[in-house]
Formats: C-alpha cells, sequence, structure tokens
C-alpha cells in the first residue's frame, strides 16, 4: 500500500465549502442589499455598517486573545454578524450605539455559549433586541434620505389601532425596490432576494426556510385582514431579511428537512400574531429569536430513525 490505513473518528465526509467560504458567499449574497440602503437611505448607513463590523470582528478577536483562545477572525463570522446587525439598525442610529450592540452580539451572545457553533440565537438579532428595548425612539426613528417619516407597518398598524383609513404607504413597486423608510438592510425586497437566490443556486441555503416563512406570512396576512394586502405584507419590514439571511443561519436552525419546514412554519406565524395583535410593528427578530429556542426540541422530534433500531417497548 503507497498511503497507510488510516482509522479515524466520524464524521468521514468531506465538503468543500469551508467556514470561511461559506462566510465570503453570505457576503457577497449581501452586497446588493446594503448597496440599496447607502443609495436610497443616504450616505450615513454606510458609517453604520462600518462601525457595527468594526466593533464586532474587534470585540471578538480581543475577546480571543485575553481569554487564550485561538483568533478565528479568518473565517469571517464576526464580519457577517457585525453586517447584518448593521442591515437590522435604522440609518440614524448613534455610531456608538452600533458600538455597543456589535459588542453585546459577539460576546455576550457568542463568546459566553463558546464560539461559532455554540450560540443558541442569533448573535445580530439578539443585539438589535437589546438595542430596541434599551434605545427604542433611537431605533425607531426612521429616515429617507434625512427626511423623517414611518414605515409601511408602522402606518398600517397606527391606522388598525385607530380604525382610520391607511394613507402614505409606499406603491408596491418603492416597496419591492427598496424606496421606503426602513433598516439599512431591510428596504429592498429585490436586493435581497437576489442575494438569497444566490445562496441557494451556491448550495448555502436551502429552499425550505425562505419559501415557507414567506408563504406563511403572506398567507396569515389575509386569514388575519392585514389593511395592506398579502404582498405588501411581505415586502415591507424585515421578513426578506430574516428569511433568506438569519433564520436560515447553520447554528440556530433545524438540521433536519422536516424540522426546517416546522421551524419556518413557526417563524411566519410568531411574525403574523406580533404584527397584527402586539405592540411593535414589525415581529421578525423576535420570532427567530423565539424559534431559536425551540430548535433543539424540534430536531429532537423530528430526527430520522436509525436503520435496524429496535422499537421502545
Amino acid at each position: 500500500m503507497s498511503e497507510p490505513f488510516i482509522v479515524a473518528s466520524s464524521p468521514h465526509i468531506r465538503a468543500d465549502l469551508s467556514t470561511q467560504k461559506i462566510m465570503g458567499l453570505v457576503l457577497l449574497a449581501l452586497i446588493p442589499a446594503g448597496a440599496a440602503g447607502v443609495h436610497f437611505l443616504g450616505t450615513r448607513s454606510l458609517a453604520v455598517i462600518v462601525v457595527s463590523v468594526i466593533a464586532c470582528a474587534a470585540s471578538e478577536a480581543i475577546w480571543q486573545t485575553c481569554a487564550g483562545q485561538p483568533v478565528t477572525a479568518r473565517d469571517l463570522s464576526a464580519v457577517v454578524t457585525g453586517l447584518l446587525l448593521a442591515y437590522n439598525l435604522p440609518p440614524s442610529i448613534p455610531l456608538w450605539m452600533a458600538a455597543v450592540g456589535g459588542v453585546f452580539s459577539m460576546i455576550i451572545v457568542k463568546q459566553f455559549f463558546g464560539g461559532i457553533g455554540q450560540n443558541i440565537v442569533n448573535p445580530a438579532l439578539a443585539g438589535r433586541a437589546m438595542m430596541l428595548i434599551c434605545w427604542p425612539v433611537q431605533m425607531t426613528s426612521w429616515t429617507v434620505q434625512g427626511v423623517s417619516g414611518a414605515t409601511s407597518l408602522a402606518i398600517i398598524k397606527g391606522a388598525e389601532s385607530a380604525a382610520a383609513d391607511i394613507t402614505g404607504l409606499p406603491s408596491l413597486a418603492d416597496a419591492f425596490l427598496g424606496r421606503m423608510g426602513g433598516c439599512i438592510g431591510e428596504t429592498s425586497a429585490l436586493a435581497l432576494i437576489a442575494g438569497g437566490v444566490f445562496l441557494m443556486a451556491a448550495g448555502v441555503i436551502s429552499w425550505r426556510i425562505p419559501a415557507v416563512y414567506i408563504a406563511t406570512v403572506a398567507a396569515l396576512s389575509v386569514v388575519l385582514g392585514r389593511s395592506g394586502g398579502p404582498v405588501l405584507e411581505i415586502l415591507s419590514g424585515g421578513l426578506m431579511l430574516g428569511a433568506f439571511f438569519m433564520a436560515t443561519d447553520y447554528t440556530t436552525s433545524p438540521i433536519t428537512p422536516k424540522g426546517q419546514l416546522i421551524f419556518a412554519f413557526g417563524c411566519g406565524l410568531v411574525t403574523s400574531l406580533i404584527r397584527a395583535f402586539g405592540g411593535y410593528p414589525e415581529g421578525v427578530s423576535y420570532s427567530i429569536l423565539i424559534m431559536n429556542l425551540v430548535v433543539p426540541l424540534i430536531d429532537r422530534a423530528t430526527k430520522p430513525k436509525i436503520l435496524g433500531e429496535a422499537k421502545a417497548r
């Protein structure tokens, strides 16, 4: 034998995609949404993105250095978290708040649980939730090129609460392209869909979670009688960003295909209930965080049976 016979523990499957390559592809897929955010919401969006990315990458590197751990900056996971956090922030947010959100996401949510692959919820969404609790005014102040205004979901929520006619909603074309108020990376459905399709074509994510999540919200918007209609409902807020880039996170989503379908339906259900009956006009972030906590139960309930396994008596 020219090569030694090696006996080793599983797994034995080798894949071409490393963590660094996967994160690099995610970053490429996120570029169109960021470019659209800077174009439609103003150049200050770029400053928020830069600060958030630097805060996440630097805080993780400093923590790992102080803890005597290998510095994993090259895997690009911290950069992806920083970019996703920035995409969930309004362009007018004070830069120091964006930095604090980045540190919280990386240290409290990720490193405290053991680092990449060990966190139980999505770090970027947990950072956004913390910021929304601490600074609700700054986190819900929306501007388009420096002009303040309400998001379409806030307009619908206000009109439904007051039982008044809805006025001031963006057209479907504006909602699709991104010409409306909102967080930096969530306004352009076109850019997010393009990025999501790219990731599916590259084999990074599956169609199951995005398709079922979006379809569930669309269907429930009709069942619950949402005033904006199902098309505007799925084009508004963070649904596209959450469905393609955050609910599909490997660490915090189910492993099995059946589990992914259940997880996505749960995300859509909770999102719709918060939008219709909750105090906030948007529910994507909290729905994904809530379903992240249920993932271990979903995995346990949907794990395939082992071939030849005896049934429990």
